[in-house]
């Protein structure tokens, strides 16, 4: 598998260059790094070209590394259901520069740069209907960015007086609350009740004990 991966590796470098930047094979698999504004035409040849007849996109995912200027990766998992391979393509991108859309090459990505866009803010260009595909309209920000927080910007609830769901920003009380992380028994200054002799060395209790 390994040699053949490596042979369309090499037929991929040959054919795409300068749009395919690197390409490595491991761990069985082959993953290609190709130019963000060449994406479209580097999947209509993996798409057509008889050698590589990618005619099956599996996924477009996101991944985010905030210390670096292109902070986004946008990756394309393709299959050839006739040669049996697989393949990953990636781009990168940062947070204002648009990746051109392959809904024109793979009408099944429409949903993915969908969630692309609505988890990472990575923007599509072409894309027939970029918006949020799993948060809801009120929703701020985008959540599996690494600087996003936990608690998120915004909460929901269900007013009484409005009779409607309402967004309002999140409000975390025990904020303002004092901890002393101390477990019940190291923070009580008294004994027990019925543990009073815990406290006692050991030869008093003996004594204690004996006729």
């Amino acid at each position: 598998m390994d040699e053949a991966l490596n042979a369309l590796s090499a037929y991929l470098t040959d054919r795409l260059s300068p749009a395919v930047t690197s390409s490595r094979v491991a761990l069985g698999e082959l993953s290609v790094e190709v130019e963000r504004e060449q994406i479209v035409s580097v999947m209509e040849f993996l798409r057509d070209d008889p050698t590589c007849r990618f005619g099956c996109l599996i996924d477009i995912c996101g991944a985010d590394y905030p210390e670096r200027e292109r902070r986004f990766d946008v990756v394309y998992h393709l299959l050839s259901p006739w040669l049996n391979h697989r393949i990953r393509v990636r781009v990168t991108t940062d947070e204002e520069t648009p990746v051109p859309s392959v809904v024109g090459v793979f009408p099944g990505a429409d949903w993915f740069e969908r969630e692309a866009y609505d988890l990472y803010g990575i923007l599509f260009t072409g894309h027939p209907d970029l918006r949020r595909l799993l948060t809801d309209y009120g929703f701020e920000g985008h959540p599996l960015r690494k600087d996003f927080p936990l608690t998120g910007f915004v909460e929901l609830r269900y007013d009484d007086e409005l009779k409607r769901v309402v967004y309002e920003p999140v409000k975390l009380m025990q904020e303002y609350r004092s901890f002393d992380f101390l477990s019940p028994w190291e923070g009580m200054d008294s004994a027990i009740p019925g543990d009073e002799k815990a406290g006692e060395a050991p030869h008093a209790r003996d004594k204690e004990a004996k006729p």
